[in-house]
């Protein structure tokens, strides 16, 4: 059976808005309705048209409410029970019960103006609701998106079918933006409004590292390697805690990729922001310990909550474990979930390790000093010896030159 004009017309809105199509029928039947009511009933009666799909044609009714005798109040869109039931003899209370109107196709120019805007603002709020659901789901996800236009310190950049507020609070430090430039973002709020859905998106959230990895490491996409946290000061530093489900898998590996080629791809859409990439542990001591990285941990100590820990370092580990402006214990502590405090050995301890090294060099040396000097005495007693000896044979001599 061919298809009705006024079906195509339909067909051809829902193509090119790209709006659901029951969604569109809906809009034109209140339009009907309104005109309907406008031009030949009261405008306090409750219209309804139901339009038939294949003929395009409309079913026009009026409906009321069926109340008790002490709650009734308008005669336009209530009936008490007793007359319902001359209507509709199911009729009960709190139900709603229609009369047929005869069918009319021949509207005026006020009514046809009203059927107009009717279907106008039911098209717009659908496609407010189509853009809203579509990016509630989208919600906590990295999109591309280009930069529309900059209003002081706010950002609007475009996601595709809308527009997305960038506050500045969202902002990573140090990033300049220009219209035009293409850029990833994070969806961090939708909120649904009357003018449409108001989208909020970040460059500074978390989120938007763990989508980028997501990207980049197809292991991660896949549950091979999992993220189990991150932390970042934007612009500044981040880190990273990963896990592998693969004992085989070096997860530190599989996200840095062959000669960093992956996270050289991560790096290049936040700037030069430095990343750490942290094996997670289920032990929190050696969680930390890598947490600190790269400094080299000598102690911890968990306190008895396990909510505050205390790290003993060397004192040429303690500007690396700490790190610029305490970022690196800081960022550490984050990431581990909980309280860090950085400290130096035992100074007197290791006063006392030294002198105990300086006593045993000292006797390992009066040691030699005795056995070199008794090593010395006795070549000067032997030569002694000889010298007597030399001593005698020469008198001897001298004695019997003389008796000849």
């Amino acid at each position: 059976m061919p298809i009705s004009p006024f079906m195509a017309a339909i067909n051809q809105i829902c193509d090119e808005k790209n709006l659901p199509k029951k969604d569109v029928i809906e809009a034109v039947e209140a339009a009907i309705a309104a005109a309907y009511r406008k031009e030949y009933c009261n405008q306090k009666d409750m219209i309804r048209a139901i339009m038939n799909e294949k003929t395009g044609k409309f079913d026009i009714s009026q409906e009321f409410e069926v109340v008790k005798k002490d709650e009734f109040e308008h005669e336009n869109f209530q009936k008490v029970l007793k007359d319902a039931k001359k209507i509709d003899k199911t009729a009960k209370i709190g139900s709603t019960i229609q009369i047929s109107l005869p069918y009319k196709d021949d509207f005026g120019r006020i009514a046809a103006q009203t059927a107009k805007q009717v279907i106008v603002q039911r098209l717009r709020e659908s496609e407010r609701n189509m853009l809203f659901n579509e990016y509630k789901e989208k919600m906590g996800e990295v999109i591309p998106g280009t930069v529309q236009q900059i209003e002081g310190r706010s950002i609007i950049i475009n996601i595709g079918k809308t527009n997305a507020l960038l506050p500045a609070q969202d902002q990573c430090p140090h990033e300049h933006y220009y219209v035009g430039q293409r850029l990833r973002v994070f969806i961090k709020e939708v909120e649904n409004t009357p003018r449409g859905p108001r989208i909020i998106i970040s460059r500074s959230h978390p989120g938007l590292l763990a989508g980028l990895f997501k990207m980049e490491v197809p292991e991660i996409l896949s549950g091979t390697v999992e993220i189990k946290g991150i932390t970042r000061e934007p612009g500044s530093r981040a880190k990273v805690a990963i896990v592998s489900t693969d004992p085989q898998l070096d997860p530190v590996g599989t996200c840095v990729g062959q000669r960093g080629s992956r996270i050289q791809s991560i790096l290049a859409e936040i700037g030069d922001e430095k990343i750490d990439i942290i094996v997670w542990d289920k032990d929190t001591k050696k969680f930390l310990t890598n947490a600190l990285s790269p400094a080299k941990v000598e102690k911890i100590t968990l306190s008895k909550d396990k909510q505050t820990a205390t790290v003993k370092v060397d004192d040429d580990q303690l500007s690396l474990a700490i790190g610029k402006g305490g970022q690196n214990v800081r960022l550490a502590s984050k990431l581990v979930g909980i309280e860090v405090d950085i400290i130096k050995p035992d100074l007197n301890a290791k006063i006392s390790k030294v002198k105990e090294k300086d006593n045993e060099t000292e006797e390992k040396v009066v040691k030699e000093k005795i056995a070199l000097t008794e090593t010395e005495q006795k070549p000067k007693k032997a030569s002694a010896k000889k010298l007597a000896k030399k001593f005698t044979k020469k008198e001897v001599a001298k004695t019997s030159k003389a008796k000849n």
